[in-house]
């Protein structure tokens, strides 16, 4: 019997006084030397005992910071009653990825960061939970399916199998729409695959989530680059209704220094492809190979930069990573930034590279770098680093992995004609309904937004599903009740930002 089981008849606990469940994780010495998961999940009676933490408001403020709007009470009530079947069935209402969110989704910035709860205790660890439900069905075989609608007899292509596309193709799916997915790459999951490593997501998930949304209806073609193979025009003139743009952000940027071409510099980008798409951090038992050094500067201080330390780490280099601001600035997820430290990591702030030097071969073999300060806000809000003259130094490294962000890949939008993009090479979609330029053709995602995170990207794919099911019943993209709203919600920000 589990000591839940064995509270049940005592005097009630008050939730406030039960301190949030930590969840187990293999030892920082341990984890550094393999590619296994890092956090190893709750345990039915740690499930059940942070299930009952919540408070379960009458006016919950965390499904508001939820991008997929998840009813987040219902399905930890169904947990702490002790019913995980009832808690998957309630998550995929609204969401396709459970066990993906609960691992890489940025709780602590948007669902916990509202939680009641959090205001004077910590908050419920809804992510923790969210896994828990999705990883019970799975051990489980339980195979929680929605009800679907009638066939409607009209058709979507999807272009990238990434959160917002797969998102958008189960949504279409259950309204009754045939869906196809047309995939660039040999795997289905998108930056699931090639970006997130194995010890963060292991790809046996993202390849089971893919395969429920395929049980819905939805076809997936891999080895399809829209934009090459097909275009945007061809898929409207070929039995689609109407198209979904998710094909991403992931033309890798680089810094623009010298030495930038020598031997040895990765983007993040091939650097992560290669390791989590390819599995070469498996070599030779899969044929891809992946060259790193005895030490490997990563440039960088967001979540991919942390990935690809992280990763470089486990292949047995000594890592510094280099981020031209402080510790507070530090964009990464608070969680890996804690994990990477106690794996040895070390952290060089308020530094920035300069140049990379290479040996008479060709080959990286020292950075330079400049100590920098912090001085006035930049148009973000962040403090503008300042280089501090003559505190350069050199760095002995034998490896480069630059990750400082990407861009939107051209190859689509080149080939598609009457498809507005800003400056950047973004494509331009209404906010609300994501409708482009292009008649029958809607946007979604980083391919719109620039790099973000998984769960916002599934925010849009349900966004698009939405306004592409209106499209295709020849109603408004906006209920009159939504145009309302959002008239009201402009009306209010302008008056707070006066």
């Amino acid at each position: 019997m589990s000591d839940v089981d064995k509270n049940k008849g005592e005097k009630k606990v008050k939730k406030t006084s039960i301190p949030r469940t930590p969840i187990p994780e293999q030892s920082p010495k341990e984890r550094a030397k393999n590619f296994e998961e890092v956090a190893l999940g709750y345990t039915r009676d740690q499930a059940l005992i942070e299930a009952s933490r919540c408070l379960q408001c009458k006016k919950p403020k965390c499904v508001a910071g939820c991008p997929v709007g998840i009813d987040i009470p219902a399905f930890i009530q169904a947990l702490a009653d002790d019913d995980p079947a009832a808690a998957i069935a309630k998550l995929k209402e609204t969401t396709s990825f459970p066990a993906v969110c609960g691992r890489v989704c940025p709780q602590e910035d948007q669902c916990e960061k509202l939680c009641i709860l959090g205001r004077k205790h910590e908050p419920v660890a809804i992510g923790r939970l969210e896994r828990y439900a999705a990883d019970r069905e799975a051990q489980n075989g339980e195979g929680a399916r929605p009800e679907k609608a009638p066939k409607k007899g009209k058709h979507v292509g999807v272009v990238g199998s990434g959160p917002a596309g797969v998102t958008a193709a189960g949504e279409l799916a259950k309204m009754g729409y045939g869906v196809t997915i047309y995939e660039a790459l040999h795997k289905p999951g998108g930056v699931l695959v090639y970006g997130i490593p194995e010890f963060r997501l292991p790809k046996t998930i993202v390849q089971r989530e893919c395969e429920y949304v395929e049980s819905l209806g939805v076809e997936i073609k891999l080895d399809y680059v829209i934009g090459r193979t097909m275009t945007i025009d061809q898929m409207l003139e070929n039995g689609h209704d109407a198209v979904f743009l998710a094909n991403g952000a992931g033309l890798p940027s680089f810094l623009n220094i010298p030495g930038e071409n020598f031997n040895g510099v990765y983007s993040a980008n091939e650097f992560l492809t290669r390791a989590n798409l390819m599995k070469a951090y498996r070599f030779p038992d899969y044929d891809t190979p992946i060259k790193v050094g005895k030490r490997v500067a990563v440039i960088g201080g967001g979540n991919v930069a942390m990935d690809a330390a992280r990763t470089a780490l486990r292949l047995g280099a000594e890592v510094h990573l280099i981020y031209r601001r402080s510790m507070e600035e530090l964009p990464a997820r608070k969680e890996e930034v804690h994990h990477a430290q106690e794996e040895g990591i070390e952290f060089h702030l308020l530094t920035n590279p300069v140049r990379i030097k290479g040996d008479q071969d060709g080959w990286v073999e020292e950075i330079e770098v400049i100590k920098m300060e912090l001085g006035e806000p930049d148009a973000g809000g962040r403090r503008r680093p300042i280089p501090i003259e003559g505190s350069e130094t050199m760095i002995p490294i034998d490896t480069v992995i630059v990750a400082v962000g990407t861009r939107a890949n051209p190859l689509l939008t080149k080939s598609t004609k009457g498809l507005e993009l800003n400056k950047w090479g973004n494509i331009v979609a209404d906010e609300h309904t994501l409708q482009t330029s292009k008649e029958g053709v809607f946007a979604g995602g980083d391919i719109v937004t620039g790099a973000a995170t998984v769960i916002l990207a599934m925010g849009a794919g349900k966004i698009a599903a939405r306004s592409i099911g209106r499209y295709l019943q020849g109603q408004p993209l906006l209920t009159p009740e939504e145009e309302e709203e959002l008239k009201a919600a402009a009306e209010k920000a302008g008056v707070a930002a006066r």
